[in-house]
């Protein structure tokens, strides 16, 4: 079994590298973005026609949320065509497309966890191209699966919990956001349940969702994380209001993993549960 992952360097493609020799009846293809470039069709052909990829995980995205709200070409070029690009190839190709998408899509205004079935409303550039890659897929080809997942972390890239333990290092206090709900995600735990659905072989294609169980705030996020790993400093919760910035977060996007949960029979931990496990293994 052949499986290409786009966007290797980013933090999920790390993460699929990181298990990736727990799966030797999968032949791994490692793709970053100095090696394949989405926005250019004829690039993946190229790729694709060499690989001839049985599945194909789709990492590489645009995630600079705030930086979306100027950089709106790149977020499309990357979001958008990059997602369509792979899409029309892995067609060509009789390749599985597993895409990843985010809660981004969500308005946040829902006060119980969404469902794959919620009617999407990007309030973000990032959210919005996302909304459009997730709808170029759907129009392009049958044999996807596409996992929206939400506040991903791990040891790999750039990320919330690392950021919090760097700034833990430089300051002897911060404010954390206290109003905006969620589910922290370990990026390893996501990279698991993509390698669960492609050995499953499965045919029950379409929208999944997928993130840690239970939820909470980012300073509820940021206190857990000081707590697990023993660091001591002084916390603040303060409001969306009193931290503005370019684009609009969610206020609540906490996502139904049910569906994902029964058709691959997973049961998912909760957030903090993971985030103390991974913690302890590295």
């Amino acid at each position: 079994m052949v499986v290409v992952v786009v966007g290797a360097n980013g933090q999920l493609g790390q993460a699929v590298h990181y298990i990736a020799s727990d799966y030797p009846e999968i032949q791994f293809h490692f793709l970053g973005s100095t090696a394949l470039d989405i926005a250019k069709i004829e690039d993946i052909k190229s790729v694709w026609k060499a690989l001839k990829p049985d599945f194909c995980i789709n990492a590489a995205a645009y995630t600079a949320t705030d930086k979306a709200e100027t950089e709106i070409e790149k977020a499309q070029s990357i979001n958008v065509d990059g997602a369509k690009n792979l899409a029309e190839v892995c067609l060509l190709f009789n390749t599985t497309l597993l895409h990843i998408s985010t809660d981004f899509v969500f308005d946040g205004n829902k006060k119980t966890p969404y469902l794959e079935t919620d009617a999407a409303d990007p309030q973000s550039v990032y959210g919005k191209t996302k909304r459009e890659g997730e709808l170029a897929i759907i129009k392009t080809m049958k044999t996807y699966f596409i996992i929206r997942t939400s506040w991903l972390y791990s040891q790999f890239g750039n990320n919330f919990m690392k950021t919090m333990l760097r700034l833990a290092q430089e300051r002897s206090s911060l404010s954390v956001v206290d109003d905006q709900i969620g589910t922290p995600t370990h990026a390893v735990d996501l990279a698991k349940m993509l390698l669960t659905i492609i050995k499953s072989n499965s045919k029950n294609y379409g929208i999944y969702h997928f993130s840690n169980q239970g939820n909470t705030s980012w300073y509820g996020f940021a206190k857990k994380i000081f707590e697990v790993n023993h660091v001591s400093i002084a916390l603040s919760p303060i409001t969306t209001a009193q931290y503005p910035t370019p684009a609009k977060r969610p206020e609540y996007s906490v996502l139904d993993k049910s569906k994902i949960e029964k058709t691959f029979k997973q049961t998912i931990k909760n957030w903090d549960i993971a985030l103390e496990q991974y913690t302890n293994e590295i």
